[in-house]
């Protein structure tokens, strides 16, 4: 019995919804690296005080992404969060102007 149990946990492999840079979602065998919150449009670090104080609030979770990497999160049109990665954003905001 042990073994049949086994089996169908290595047949029922885990999958991650990520965002791509085109904003469609697709699943991954890997996780995310990064989070982003779609209604700003910024990304960050997966334990970012700021994302992580929001979570814990509610409200937050409905509207979070996930990214492959940081490169994906850039080309899906989302920004650095200022909290978490504020040498990047700050290189973004100078961008921007």
């Amino acid at each position: 019995m042990y073994k049949d149990n086994e089996k169908s946990a290595e047949n029922r492999k885990k999958t991650f919804t990520l965002l791509g840079a085109d904003m469609h979602s697709y699943q991954s065998d890997t996780p995310g690296i990064f989070g982003g919150y779609r209604p700003s449009k910024l990304y960050g670090r997966l334990d970012c005080p700021s994302a992580l104080r929001a979570i814990a609030k509610g409200g937050y979770v409905k509207h979070r992404v996930f990214f492959a990497d940081e490169q994906t999160a850039i080309s899906a049109g989302f920004r650095p969060c200022a909290v978490c990665m504020p040498e990047k954003y700050a290189r973004w905001k100078k961008k921007k102007r």
